[in-house]
């Protein structure tokens, strides 16, 4: 039986951890950036430890007027010192509830520019280094990102995306565009499941691109977050493809 992690950006304020919690495998937690304060932080990770999830720091951009989704014109220096408070924080709660910090995952503009920016994968990379030891960083697949961490020896994960539409070049088709999000169950599962087991994406132009990932995410802010999670993890386990 394969095996595979599902995970979903959670404590950004929607407020549907407790339901998410049960169906899957990783979590990642606004940590101050996008979203996240201290009580939002220490409810998800008691409910993180309450169903044996794994426990990620999920920093951004420091704009909670945009949610993390636009690109802001900061120095590196200023950059990296933001994304090091945030994961200082997470660290500090973690520490007090007594769980351990298992990877990092970058958030929105932040994520996507990483993934093609040079510079902003180093400051990534060095914020990472600097505040943490022997995490995880969730990239995706031949991107900027994965470079930089592969050059400082940082663990990676590849990760694929189960409720976004893809473009050609394996970014994702931007959420200004109607048909960025992916809203039929059906239609997640063949999406992941193509990952999986084929390596493969179909773009948004029909065109089926090489993709590595071994974690999915599911948006926690997606309208349909819940019966999309547990829908995908049925299909997966009756195609003999384990959540853990």
């Amino acid at each position: 039986m394969k095996q595979i992690d599902i995970n979903c950006d959670v404590g950004e304020g929607i407020g549907n951890e407790a339901a998410l919690m049960p169906h899957i495998s990783s979590c990642n937690i606004a940590c101050g950036g996008h979203a996240g304060t201290i009580d939002t932080i220490d409810a998800t990770i008691q409910l993180a430890q309450q169903y044996a999830v794994k426990i990620g720091a999920h920093p951004s951009f420091p704009d909670t007027v945009n949610f993390g989704r636009k690109i802001l014109e900061m120095s590196p220096d200023d950059l990296q010192k933001s994304i090091e408070k945030q994961l200082n924080l997470m660290n500090e709660r973690l520490a007090v509830l007594g769980a351990k910090l298992h990877h990092v995952k970058a958030h929105g503009a932040l994520y996507n520019l990483s993934a093609i920016d040079e510079v902003t994968a180093k400051v990534l990379v060095k914020a990472i280094k600097n505040t943490t030891e022997e995490v995880f960083l969730y990239v995706p697949y031949n991107s900027v990102i994965e470079r930089i961490a592969l050059q400082h020896q940082m663990q990676i994960i590849y990760e694929g995306f189960a409720d976004r539409n893809y473009n050609d070049d394996l970014s994702l088709v931007s959420r200004s565009e109607e048909n960025a999000l992916i809203s039929d169950e059906t239609a997640v599962f063949k999406q992941v499941y193509n990952m999986i087991i084929n390596r493969k994406v179909t773009t948004i132009s029909g065109l089926e691109v090489a993709i590595k990932a071994s974690t999915f995410c599911i948006h926690g802010d997606h309208p349909k977050a819940i019966s999309l999670v547990k829908k995908l993890v049925q299909l997966l386990e009756e195609h003999h493809i384990k959540v853990c």
